[in-house]
């Protein structure tokens, strides 16, 4: 079976391409299961038909952890997903999470905060990421204000919407400040509302 190591995406932040402003497929490279040799391995597949479908080489992708082990990576995508629940954000984004907190957690201090953190959510709900949602929701809001939650949350804001996956499912067209702006490529496309009236939305003064 072919996986996706999709070990590197989340950094990457020139996904799109700046002339057409359209996300790109996903150059990630193929390798077999056996290279991957990590701490832990996560895995999973991606819906057939879902807006990812057509940028993935293959429905199955893999995340490998140097540090933290799969059950502990999966409590961080679980995690996650308690804060930021998306529903279109497949479970590929989430391990982009896990994956860059096992990054940190090559510091022994960073590596302990989320064990420990991780392994308090699990002493509450009986095990975090097999927990119904309102049983998680439960104990995440008993843990705000944590170092552990705040080092979570404010990876959440990178590792979720900073790439080309995220950029995909929500419409992100990418960047537009050489085009011009926005002002000429989609600041009108309100799709929900009735057009409004000449008068009340005047043409744009272009210089």
């Amino acid at each position: 079976m072919k996986v996706i190591p999709i070990r590197g995406i989340a950094a990457d932040v020139g996904g799109c391409d700046e002339t057409t402003g359209e996300v790109r497929r996903l150059a990630l490279p193929l390798a077999r299961r056996e290279f991957l040799r990590g701490s832990g391995i996560l895995m999973g597949t991606i819906a057939a038909g879902s807006a990812l479908a057509a940028l993935a080489p293959s429905p199955v992708w893999a995340v490998e952890l140097k540090v933290l082990s799969k059950n502990e990576g999966a409590a961080l995508m679980k995690l996650g997903r308690t804060l930021y629940p998306h529903k279109k954000l497949p479970d590929a984004v989430y391990a982009l999470l896990a994956k860059d907190l096992d990054a940190d957690a090559a510091d022994g201090k960073t590596a302990q905060m989320l064990r420990d953190g991780i392994a308090g959510l699990d002493k509450a709900t009986g095990g975090f990421a097999k927990a119904g949602d309102a049983r998680r929701l439960a104990a995440v809001k008993a843990i705000e204000g944590t170092p552990f939650f705040k080092a979570v949350r404010g990876k959440c804001i990178t590792s979720l919407y900073n790439n080309d996956m995220a950029y995909k499912v929500f419409g992100y067209p990418g960047s537009a400040w050489e085009k011009g702006g926005y002002i000429t490529r989609g600041f009108q496309d309100l799709k929900w509302l009735p057009a409004p009236p000449l008068n009340a939305s005047p043409k744009p003064w272009l210089g």
